[in-house]
């Protein structure tokens, strides 16, 4: 019986082919491919097992814009983002005192996974997600209250992952999805 070799190429996750199959329709939609490519490279992404094969599938795209950083700052009062706004694949919100009001419901997300990493001193945070977002705080610390946040009863599947990171003083954090 012949050992496994050690340089096996790890699988790849959903999450890589969820980001994949986003990237060929910006494609298609932005004319870089023809629809009857995009079937085949479709057909191509769904299957494949492998970073390698996957990177095949997406060869001769144009250059994934890796998205953004943007850091939303301020001492004190309100930092608020709500309505039709364009969300960046990693937002940094950094506040000694503020009141934050994160609203995805309408917002205009365009990555499969949104990084949020809160700096807050003391003062509430309230992020409201859109139905289908998943989300995920487990690397949020909270020195004096826990978050609150209970999981949408009837969630839609294909919506984007929010990760929170980050440390809040004296505030609480509340997320929820949005009603509509």
């Amino acid at each position: 019986m012949s050992p496994l070799p050690d340089d096996r190429t790890p699988l790849i996750s959903e999450d890589d082919r969820d980001a994949a199959v986003r990237r060929l329709q910006d494609a298609y939609a932005e004319g870089h491919i023809a629809h009857d490519d995009l079937d085949g490279r479709l057909h191509q992404v769904l299957t494949v097992r492998t970073h390698s094969e996957l990177k095949s599938a997406l060869a001769s795209l144009p250059e994934e814009n890796a998205g953004t950083t943007s850091t939303i700052a301020a001492a004190g009062g309100r930092i608020r983002r709500r309505g039709a706004w364009r969300v960046p694949r990693t937002l940094k919100v950094e506040s000694a005192f503020a009141r934050v009001h994160l609203d995805l419901s309408r917002a205009v997300i365009e990555h499969a996974v949104v990084d949020i990493e809160l700096q807050l001193g003391t003062g509430r945070a309230r992020i409201t997600l859109p139905r289908d977002a998943t989300v995920d705080a487990e690397g949020l610390r909270t020195e004096w209250k826990d978050t609150l946040y209970k999981p949408h009863p009837h969630p839609r599947p294909g919506g984007p992952k929010i990760r929170i990171t980050g440390t809040m003083g004296y505030g609480r954090l509340k997320i929820r999805h949005a009603r509509q």
